[in-house]
């Protein structure tokens, strides 16, 4: 009889570049793919409801992909992956690692009660260039700063490996299994999700198409042009390597060949130190695990957000703040799942600084409607520019978003895109109708008044220095 090894997916729904797979297949194992789609475990972190729409996709086409051979278990982890192993007479689980805290401990657990039942059990990394533990100071502890975790330790260190190939056929194992994909029940019953179907491709062969689009198309001028939301110079990458589409090696390998293919080399590296931005976010949660709700650093911990009501807080999360580029910013992202990241420190920086609402507020927001939704980005990106963060934004950094609005959207596309009640706006009021001759009746007024909610903040926020 062939030895049969289960195959656990994760964030890793690929069939290029995946260890776990390819390390099944290279050492003669017939393979049972499985996804468990474990809420229980996850409690507060589970999919919200942007990434579930965007992970049902994804499976799919990773389930045709495989020949459609692929088990669909929901539940407790802990205990499904026994049972499953019991029922199959599997003898060997393979996995690819995840790191946030949550899956860290599940899967130590895991592991633990199968290497005890003489079951062989490996990992193997398919989502990061360098893994958190081997990036350390030489005190031996963890970076807080960007700048030397990249430099010093990512690039001081060898080579990131070369993505592999998927495997030239896999020997599946004769299980019939009776569990469908539509049993995760992923997909809402409210059809709210139009808009994202027409935007986005979820799975393996949408992310191949994602990244070569941009390194033919969006890489030239990347360095200076990402920071236009009105422009095509980012990849859109982020969700594709969220659910581990397509690799961080491969994403790293092609860019550096485009960039020097098109002699574009300074383009080609800023790319690369936003995959360094990404790494940098992973290893923080791994490093510490509080992040996603507790301030890194800690003088923040008393610091006196402003009491606020529901409605203004939905009003930011609709995109009705009466702040243009805020409001297309927020819109783009409940209509498309996705927000460009220039706009997403502009819209984070109202809801933080001018309106003195917590971060916890706007990074439960942004779990629930982003595609790509990831733990370590989303918490230390909120932290950065609450301040609190590691190498964060200064307390006294407050993007002025009619400003940013100017130089970034200075046509006023992007906004007249997602807000249409201000399309016939001349250009020199586009991005604060309150001073028009004529305001847009149909559009509100400021939330916030913009100088004094600076003033405010910067007053606030000054106390955490003091409590340094």
């Amino acid at each position: 009889m062939p030895k049969t090894a289960l195959v656990w997916f994760r964030q890793d729904l690929r069939t290029h570049d995946n260890p776990a797979l390819l390390h099944a297949v290279q050492n003669g194992y017939h393979v049972l793919p499985v996804f468990i789609l474990d809420d229980q475990n996850a409690g507060m972190w589970k999919n919200g409801g942007a990434s579930r729409w965007w992970l049902h996709h994804s499976l799919s086409a990773l389930n045709a992909a495989l020949d459609g051979k692929m088990i669909f278990l929901s539940g407790d982890a802990k205990t499904l992956m026994p049972d499953l192993i019991k029922q199959t007479n599997t003898e060997a689980v393979f996995w690819n690692r995840c790191y946030e805290p949550w899956r860290i401990a599940r899967d130590k657990e895991i592991k633990e009660h199968l290497k005890s039942e003489s079951i062989t059990v490996e990992t193997f990394n398919a989502s990061m260039l360098w893994e958190p533990w081997t990036i350390l100071k030489d005190d031996g502890t963890p970076y807080k700063v960007f700048t030397p975790y990249y430099r010093r330790g990512c690039l001081g260190k060898d080579d990131v490996p070369q993505p592999e190939s998927a495997p030239a056929s896999i020997p599946f194992a004769d299980f019939k299994t009776e569990t469908r994909l539509s049993d995760l029940a992923l997909i809402p019953k409210i059809n709210w999700y139009e808009q994202m179907e027409a935007t986005w491709t979820p799975g393996e062969h949408g992310a191949q198409k994602r990244l070569n689009d941009f390194l033919a198309q969006g890489l030239k001028g990347y360095k200076e042009d990402r920071n236009r939301p009105d422009f095509e110079n980012v990849s859109r990458l982020s969700p594709h390597l969220h659910f581990g589409e397509i690799s961080p090696r491969e994403a790293w390998h092609k860019a550096r060949m485009a960039g020097i293919a098109q002699n574009i080399e300074s383009d080609m590296d800023h790319f690369c130190s936003e995959l360094g931005w990404r790494e940098f976010s992973t290893y923080l949660l791994y490093h510490f695990p509080g992040l996603p709700w507790e301030n890194l650093q800690t003088r923040f911990n008393d610091f006196d957000w402003a009491d606020h009501d529901s409605n203004e807080l939905q009003r930011w999360q609709r995109g009705q703040t009466g702040i243009p580029i805020v409001d297309a910013g927020m819109r783009q992202l409940w209509q498309t799942g996705w927000m460009h990241n220039r706009v997403r420190m502009i819209v984070a920086s109202l809801l933080v600084k001018n309106m003195l609402i917590h971060w916890h507020q706007g990074a439960v927001w942004f779990w629930d409607t982003l595609v790509d939704a990831d733990l370590a980005s989303n918490s230390a990106s909120w932290q950065w520019v609450a301040g609190c963060g590691a190498d964060a934004a200064p307390y006294f950094r407050i993007f002025n978003p009619v400003t940013q609005g100017q130089k970034f959207d200075p046509n006023g596309d992007y906004v007249r895109r997602y807000v249409p009640e201000l399309k016939d706006l001349d250009n020199k009021y586009l991005h604060e109708p309150w001073n028009a001759p004529h305001p847009p009746a149909n559009y509100p007024a400021p939330i916030v008044d913009l100088k004094i909610s600076r003033e405010r903040a910067l007053e606030a926020f000054a106390k955490t220095k003091t409590a340094a």
